[in-house]
């Protein structure tokens, strides 16, 4: 993979750059694909689903409205995203078992850890628009994160 800031050097402003307020939790701290959209609200059902589904080198990117009064990703979902092929995840709200998923081989940031687990309603919905970090993100654009941040191109760039 080609370094953030290197992608940033050759195409500039048509690739938009997530605000700098996410960590890096996953074994796997380099991470890209195409993108799959949620939005939750304290609610992983939806998260849990969709990790179960061939991953095909996708990476899930989870808007969870932000919230640090639960966590939208554990141990558990990370490790059935990494058994079905996602490269990886990056939530717009917190994670738990933060150690156990850093000894996973999966991407995973996200902005906090919470012990707390979510609900479990089957509320969310899925491939649609998200805007957080200060940038767009649409199903199907192709994200791109590693040490220095996360950055989205309308698709994958060689």
């Amino acid at each position: 993979m080609v370094a953030t800031a290197d992608l940033y050097d050759a195409h500039g402003e048509t690739l938009r750059v997530l605000a700098p307020i996410f960590r890096d939790f996953g074994g796997k701290r380099t991470f890209e694909g195409p993108v799959v959209t949620l939005k939750v609200h304290e609610d992983n059902s939806l998260v849990r689903s969709t990790l179960e589904e061939p991953g095909e080198g996708r990476v899930l990117v989870v808007d969870g409205g932000g919230s640090l009064r639960c966590a939208l990703v554990g141990d558990n979902l990370a490790e059935i995203g990494l058994d079905n092929g996602w490269a990886g995840i990056v939530v717009y709200g917190c994670i738990r078992d933060a150690e156990p998923i850093g000894a996973l081989a999966i991407g995973v940031k996200a902005i906090a850890t919470n012990p707390r687990k979510s609900v479990k309603k089957g509320v969310g919905e899925r491939d649609v628009e998200l805007r957080f970090g200060e940038v767009t993100i649409k199903p199907g654009e192709y994200l791109y994160a590693d040490a220095d941040g996360v950055v989205v191109a309308d698709g994958r760039l060689d």
